[in-house]
């Protein structure tokens, strides 16, 4: 099936970038990256050990000072000449991400890459404007002016549905900031996390600002989450295990970022465009077959056009191309593993005995029967407390419910524990400032679903997490907010003084 890369030669010396090289994990637990197209193993590394880990922050811990005491303008023109080395692989970061994950080609060669590139440029620029409040005289006696500082070692936890755009996500807006950064990718995803860090290297930034650990979650991941040197974890993953890195991370105080898990509402008014309403639903909940926390989920239609909007979407459906994710024809590729595949179907399996499967609901056969695929699935009928309704699937399945008036729209939206995303289509502009007052999200679209950019923040509400990806937002988690005040006056004995001791 399609081109495929030999990685064994490219990641010989191992799965570990520790002070600007590639070094083998310790642990002795092998690991595969498997192709989830054909089942077959691509490449085959070591696991990071706890030392490997403790060796990633050392690199790290040491880098910080010179780093941080970079002027803005050199970290920014550092950040350019990044940006220029991601634009000179793309294609080939494309093909490995494809690779590792089942993206179709055309989504890693038209999203994923070059969208990172964008952040890459966007943080060059971002970082020549870390500002604080300006200076002033806000006691009358005082000069008073903020400082942003970087907070010093950062663990990051990314997860295996977007590893370029992740490790981007949480690397350059921590090291714009004056931070290192030592990332652990998902077991599963690896490769483009490496090349992301090896691109980081040949670009000048020092050896030790950007490291990759890759090892098991509960191993390498608890003991970056939990080592005495790391000053903030910044996590993207499931809410679940999310919980779990909060725990760990606040008995040691440290700044936390999460971004979490979402189950994102996609509401449909009657008067909206049911035509583009069904092409964005289509889009919206098979992007990454269906493996993105923002992925419109629950299509709530009010009722003139339920049946419109059930017979376009199925339509659409089952002319989406499942195939090789190297053909550019392919629409939808397999999901990240067998074992997730399998976890889709069993929701869909025990969403038959409550609720319709209008379209889909299986697996392919034929020349697609050894990949992890899974048909585009269309649910009705579901009731609004069913598990299909409630819990996050991460696979291509879109559940459409009725409802009534406004009011009962938006309710039904906000009635989940997620708050990420959410779209609202409509023709109505006081409808459409309604919905994004009142839908509780991180994010809300009008008659579109899924665009991001890299100067808008993404993150979420509720049990979606909180703080900010991307966006000069982003250094919000990333800086440390300093205030500084000089006295003008050279009064020895200052007014407020007899409130301690003595008189006026």
């Amino acid at each position: 099936m399609g081109n495929r890369f030999q990685l064994t030669d490219r990641f010989a010396d191992g799965a570990q970038y520790i002070g600007g090289r590639l070094r083998p994990g310790t642990s002795g637990d092998e690991h595969s990256v498997v192709d989830p197209a054909t089942g077959e193993s691509v490449y085959t590394y070591t696991l990071a050990s706890t030392s490997d880990v403790d060796d990633a922050v050392a690199a790290a811990r040491e880098a910080f000072p010179a780093w941080a005491g970079a002027t803005p303008g050199e970290r920014s023109d550092a950040l350019h000449r990044f940006a220029g080395v991601l634009a000179e692989r793309a294609e080939d970061i494309a093909h490995v991400e494809s690779l590792q994950c089942g993206k179709p080609i055309k989504l890693s060669t038209e999203f994923d890459v070059p969208g990172t590139v964008d952040n890459t440029a966007f943080f060059a620029g971002a970082a020549r404007h870390l500002q604080g409040q300006s200076a002033g005289e806000y006691s009358g006696d005082h000069t008073s002016y903020v400082r942003r500082e970087p907070i010093g070692v950062v663990g990051s936890i990314a997860p295996w549905n977007y590893p370029l755009q992740m490790a981007a996500w949480k690397i350059l807006p921590a090291i714009a900031a004056g931070n290192t950064v030592v990332l652990k990718p998902a077991e599963l995803t690896p490769l483009t996390s490496l090349m992301f860090a090896q691109a980081a290297t040949e670009a000048g930034i020092p050896d030790g600002v950007v490291n990759i650990v890759t090892g098991a979650g509960r191993t390498a991941g608890e003991h970056l989450v939990g080592h005495p040197d790391v000053a903030m974890t910044s996590f993207t993953g499931s809410t679940p295990v999310g919980k779990r890195v909060a725990e760990i991370a606040t008995s040691t105080v440290k700044r936390l970022h999460l971004e979490l898990g979402g189950k994102a509402p996609f509401v449909v008014f009657d008067d909206a465009d049911v035509e583009a309403a069904a092409h964005g639903a289509v889009a919206a909940s098979l992007i990454n077959t269906g493996q993105d926390c923002t992925a419109a989920t629950r299509a709530y239609v009010q009722r003139p056009l339920l049946d419109a909007f059930v017979a376009r979407v199925a339509e659409l459906m089952e002319m989406v191309r499942l195939g090789d994710p190297f053909d550019p024809s392919t629409d939808l590729g397999p999901l990240i593993s067998h074992a997730q595949r399998d976890r889709v179907a069993g929701f869909v399996d025990r969403a038959r005995g409550y609720a319709t499967v209008v379209t889909g609901g299986e697996a392919p056969g034929g020349e697609l029967k050894n990949g992890a695929y899974y048909r585009p699935t269309l649910i009705a009928g579901a009731a609004q407390d069913s598990e299909v309704v409630q819990s996050e699937i991460f696979g291509p399945v879109l559940v459409v419910l009725p409802f009534d008036g406004d009011d009962d729209g938006l309710r039904l939206a906000n009635d989940t524990p997620y708050g990420l995303a959410a779209s609202a289509w409509t023709r109505d502009v006081f409808r459409a400032n309604r919905a994004t007052r009142e839908i509780k999200a991180g994010c809300v679209w009008v008659n579109d679903h899924i665009p991001i950019i890299s100067e808008m923040p993404h993150g979420g509400y509720k049990a979606s997490g909180f703080g900010k990806d991307m966006s000069a937002y982003s250094f919000e988690e990333y800086t440390q907010v300093k205030h500084v005040m000089y006295e003008n006056t050279a009064v020895v004995r200052k007014d407020w003084h007899r409130t301690i001791f003595g008189d006026r």
